[in-house]
C-alpha cells in the first residue's frame, strides 16, 4: 500500500465517521462573537507564565471526555457529601490545568457573563494548548452544556490507565464510538507533558515473575528511566513522555515508539497490534497525515457525550460548582 493511498485511506475513513452533532462552530457568533480570541489570548499569556499549562490541559480535557463525556464535570471540586471525578486517582492531572481553565472562564465571563460553558472553554482551551506547543490549529465546534453530575465512583475502569494493554484500549475508545483510528491519533497527544515515576516503574524493576524489565523497553531507555527514577524513589518524581521535544507537539512520540521509546506499558503496547503498529508507523513516517488526523479525532473526541438540552446540563456560573438550585 503506498504511502499516498494511505494517507487518503486514513482521511477518508475519519471524514466518513466524523459527525459533529448539535455543535456548531459559529454556536457564539452573536452571543459571544469574540470567545475563540479570549480564550486563546488567555492561554497564551498562562502558558507563557509555565509551561505546564499547555500539556496538562490538553491532559484535561481527555479525561474530561472519556468519564460522563465532554461535560466539564471533571472541574467540579468534591464536597464533605460527594467525591468528585476530579479526585479519582487515575484523573492526576497537575492543578495548573484547572486553574487555567478557571483563569480563561473569568475572562470570558467579563466579556460575556453567563453565556459560554465551562464544557466549552475546556475544548477550546485544549486546541489552543496544541497551537501554542507548536501542533495544529481548528475551529472547535461549540454548544456544549456543563454536566450536573460528578462523582468519582462512575468514572472507574472508563479513563485508560498506564498499564492498559492495547486490547483493553480498543474496547474503551470503542464505548464512546471512537475507533482504533482515533485511539492511536489521540494517544499521540503523549508528544508532550510528562508522567510520575509510578506510572511506569514497574516496566524496569517488577515487570513480571519471570522477568525485571519490560523486554519491550530500549535499553539505553530504561537505563535512562532508572537513573530518573530509581527503585524506592520518590513516586511522585517525573519524566517526560517523549525524552527528544518534550515541549513541542509533534510526531516524535510515534518515532519514539518504533524503537522501544515509549514511556508506559500502555502507549509501547500500540505496535504489538497490527493494524496500530501499522499507524504508527504511518504518522512516524509524516507529521502532515497525523495533524491532520489528529483535528478529525479531536472533534469526534469532542462530540462524546455531549449536553444540549436543559435536563442534561446547563452554563456554569463558577466551573468548579454546580449552580445553585433555583428558589421554587
Amino acid at each position: 500500500m503506498s504511502a499516498k493511498f494511505f494517507c487518503c485511506l486514513i482521511l477518508l475513513i475519519h471524514g466518513i465517521q466524523s459527525v459533529v452533532g448539535q455543535l456548531s462552530v459559529d454556536f457564539y457568533r452573536f452571543s459571544c462573537p469574540a470567545v475563540d480570541s479570549i480564550v486563546f489570548e488567555t492561554m497564551k499569556k498562562l502558558a507563557n507564565e509555565s509551561n505546564v499549562v499547555a500539556p496538562s490541559t490538553l491532559r484535561l480535557f481527555f479525561h474530561d471526555c472519556f468519564i460522563e463525556g465532554c461535560d466539564a464535570s471533571i472541574m467540579i471540586s468534591s464536597t464533605p457529601n460527594n467525591t468528585a471525578e476530579r479526585d479519582l486517582p487515575e484523573n492526576n492531572i497537575a492543578q495548573n490545568a484547572f486553574d487555567a481553565i478557571i483563569q480563561v472562564k473569568k475572562a470570558v465571563e467579563r466579556a460575556c457573563p453567563r453565556v459560554v460553558s465551562c464544557a466549552d472553554i475546556i475544548a477550546m482551551a485544549a486546541r489552543d494548548a496544541v497551537r501554542l506547543l507548536g501542533g495544529p490549529n481548528w475551529e472547535v465546534p461549540k454548544g456544549r452544556l456543563d454536566g450536573l453530575v460528578s462523582r468519582a465512583v462512575r468514572a472507574r475502569g472508563k479513563v485508560p490507565g498506564a498499564n492498559t494493554n492495547v486490547s483493553q484500549l480498543i474496547d474503551i475508545f470503542a464505548a464512546l464510538n471512537l475507533s482504533m483510528l482515533d485511539l492511536v491519533v489521540l494517544s499521540g497527544a503523549h508528544t508532550v507533558g510528562f508522567s510520575h515515576c509510578d506510572q511506569f516503574t514497574n516496566r524496569l524493576y517488577n515487570f513480571s515473575s519471570t522477568t525485571k524489565t519490560d523486554p519491550a523497553l530500549n535499553t539505553a531507555f530504561a537505563s535512562a528511566l532508572e537513573q530518573r527514577c530509581p527503585a524506592g524513589g520518590n513516586p511522585n518524581d517525573f519524566q517526560a513522555f517523549d525524552i527528544i521535544t518534550p515541549f513541542n507537539f509533534d510526531n516524535q512520540y510515534f518515532r519514539n515508539l518504533k524503537v522501544g521509546q515509549g514511556l508506559l506499558f500502555s502507549d509501547q503496547d500500540l505496535v504489538r497490534n497490527n493494524f496500530t503498529a501499522e499507524l504508527v508507523n504511518r504518522f512516524a513516517l509524516s507529521q502532515d497525515i497525523f495533524f491532520s488526523n489528529f483535528i478529525v479525532s479531536m472533534v469526534r473526541l469532542g462530540n462524546v457525550g455531549v449536553k444540549s438540552n436543559s435536563g442534561q446540563g446547563n452554563v456554569r456560573r463558577d466551573c468548579t460548582a454546580f449552580n445553585p438550585a433555583a428558589p421554587h
